[in-house]
């Protein structure tokens, strides 16, 4: 609170009056004259500073390592402006919001050396009524002319004190003081104020948005790297450094550097949520990512780059919305009795709650099938949850399924995403038999409860298994656990192999084909009567999955709509077998007719991205630096 300059003669006269007769003068700033009250009314001595509560040597020097960031920020500020505290005889306080001395600059501070002041708490009933006190009680500057403070020694001199907030709450104070000063100049003494105080807080304002963005980097499942304009890392967070092993640029640790799109971002062009694949030695990340470039006036300086695994990005969508099934019961299509059958029984167990049984041959759908199943169910608004079943160790596969709590971090597992919906079992048959009955008996009974005397966690679950082989058969051979089998044996369909569905080839493929224009965006294509009848001709040991991959296939290597029987690669067919491997040519004809597209092109010739990359690099292609 600016004020003008006061008769000190006066004030010193109230002051006297006050303290001998205890009656307040109409003159006196009502905020002081409230302080005053309860300074007397609390029986502080005011002819010296008492002597009052302080940290001890360790807790100060503790004190000002806890503040250290402030406090070198205030340095700063106060070598800008030493000499005006040296030509006025200013000293300067930096106090916490609990109102402890962090640090005492310049001149003494209350007749106290520097020693003495630092760890002080200087509130109201520690040195009673002071411009501290009031700027703290009221959230306003304030300054304070000598003879309104509660302690005698310091009225020779003047003081303003401002409180320094952080969303509206008072986090430190910075104090001025003037000790046997009587023409200070109080324009530019409240303007050093203003200014420092405005300087502190927007310093602590940005240091709080940097510690909320650098937690976020560090928390969310994301890899960050902010990268100089030579390629050297600026900034990486824990995701970041683990995949960087020690190394000092990505250059160093990624094989397809050259085809992720930083080299872009640092000409200015931005890739947003893209998927790229992340090639190293000795492994590989597919992941959604972003790289930006970060300018600095109309130049770009640096790029960021923010990059999400799939797979965590699933799980995490799981864990926060649910994931949800990708196929009805009737993108699943066929006109023979037997596929009409089973679609009918679908419909109407998913009504139900009973755990399913699928088996089948591999590829004849059960995976659509069992998406399908919890989409028609009542529990279509909660996840399905997906396990591929494996035989790993016991640790892994308690930790996929159960979770984990490492460092008081609890990461969920697959189980408790599903609650309230579907956790679906591929392939239940791999399941090691010890966590058959494990998983078993946590979906019965539930699992202990973590703390004592709580309740066992409980797990609304409904189980869909899918097995290739007899799990009846399996499970009577102690091969795979019996608890799990009677368990998902509630309702047993039998999913048939394609063999038996030879009148529903057609409709599928040009289901397939349908889908896959809608997919990729591209005109759509059909079936030529000799395509259909060759098609026809195949016994389709792989399935449905087998029919779509040949379809894919086709469709990427048609020009036209029409799609040929000399289009057509069969299952056994050498003729194009692996052609692109030693043909130039013939990659360079399926990286075009896949767009530039790496999921494309994989998908068309069966593939891994990392195999991709090689070749890509070989004939010179994929994206280039700009």
């Amino acid at each position: 609170m600016i004020r003008e300059r006061r008769n000190k003669d006066k004030l010193a006269s109230y002051y006297r009056k006050f303290m001998e007769e205890g009656i307040v003068d109409p003159n006196v700033h009502p905020w002081v004259a409230d302080s005053w009250q309860r300074c007397r009314a609390m029986h502080l001595p005011h002819e010296t500073m008492p002597k009052i509560n302080k940290l001890s040597h360790e807790e100060i020097i503790a004190h000002q390592k806890t503040h250290e960031f402030i406090v070198k920020y205030v340095d700063g500020l106060y070598e800008q402006s030493k000499q005006h505290f040296n030509i006025h005889n200013l000293s300067m306080l930096l106090i916490d919001e609990n109102g402890y001395v962090i640090k005492n600059y310049a001149m003494p501070f209350f007749q106290r050396i520097i020693e003495d002041i630092q760890g002080m708490r200087v509130l109201e009933e520690d040195v009673g009524t002071s411009s501290i006190s009031i700027a703290r009680e009221h959230n306003v500057p304030f300054l304070m002319f000598g003879p309104e403070m509660w302690i005698k020694d310091s009225h020779s001199g003047d003081a303003c004190s401002a409180p320094i907030c952080v969303n509206g709450k008072i986090r430190y104070i910075i104090s001025f003081f003037s000790l046997d000063q009587n023409d200070l100049p109080y324009d530019l003494l409240l303007s050093l104020l203003m200014t420092m105080k405005y300087s502190i807080e927007q310093h602590l304002n940005m240091l709080e948005a940097w510690s909320i963005n650098r937690i976020m980097m560090e928390q969310l499942p994301v890899t960050v790297y902010w990268l100089g304009k030579d390629g050297s890392v600026k900034y990486c967070n824990e995701n970041g450094r683990k995949r960087l092993e020690g190394h000092e640029r990505l250059e160093d640790v990624f094989m397809n550097y050259e085809h992720i799109p930083i080299k872009k971002a640092l000409h200015g062009v931005a890739t947003q949520r893209r998927e790229i694949t992340w090639i190293t030695q000795d492994r590989t990340f597919e992941d959604i990512t972003t790289v930006m470039p970060i300018k600095v006036g109309s130049e770009v300086e640096s790029a960021l780059v923010l990059s999400m695994s799939i797979e965590d990005l699933k799980t995490t969508i799981a864990h926060a919305t649910g994931y949800s099934s990708r196929y009805s019961l009737y993108s699943m299509v066929g006109e023979t009795s037997e596929f009409l059958a089973l679609q009918h029984k679908a419909s109407r167990v998913a009504r139900t709650d009973h755990n399913i049984l699928l088996q089948g041959e591999p590829g004849t759908g059960k995976q659509r099938l069992a998406h399908g199943i919890h989409q028609a169910s009542p529990r279509a608004a909660a996840p399905l949850i997906a396990v591929k079943c494996h035989n790993a160790s016991m640790a892994e596969l308690e930790a996929e399924f159960f979770g984990t709590n490492e460092d008081g971090q609890q990461s969920a597992g697959k189980l408790e995403l599903a609650i309230g919906g579907t956790l679906f079992l591929d392939e239940v048959e791999k399941l090691p038999l010890e966590m058959g009955d494990k998983l078993a008996d946590a979906l019965t009974h539930g699992l202990p409860a973590t703390e004592k005397g709580g309740k066992p966690r409980m797990f609304d679950v409904r189980v869909i298994a899918a097995c290739d082989s007899n799990l009846k058969r399996l499970a009577d051979k102690g091969l795979f656990s019996r608890n799990l089998y009677e368990l998902v044996l509630d309702t047993t369909m039998r999913v048939p192999p394609l063999r038996e569905r030879v009148k529903d080839i057609e409709v599928i493929a040009s289901h397939i084909l349908v889908e896959m224009s809608a997919q990729h965006n591209l005109p759509q294509k059909r079936l030529s009567p000799e395509a259909v009848s060759l098609l026809l001709s195949c016994s389709w040991p792989g399935n449905i999955k087998q029919l779509q991959g040949v379809i894919e296939q086709a469709f990427f290597h048609t020009p036209g709509s029409i799609i040929e029987a000399e289009n057509i690669k069969l299952p056994g067919d050498k003729t194009l077998e692996r052609s692109w491997k030693y043909d130039k040519e013939a990659f360079i004809a399926a990286w075009k007719s896949a767009g530039g597209n790496i999921s494309k092109l994989a998908t068309m010739l069966d593939v891994s991205r990392v195999t991709l990359y090689r070749y890509l690099k070989k004939y010179g292609l994929g994206p280039k630096a700009k």
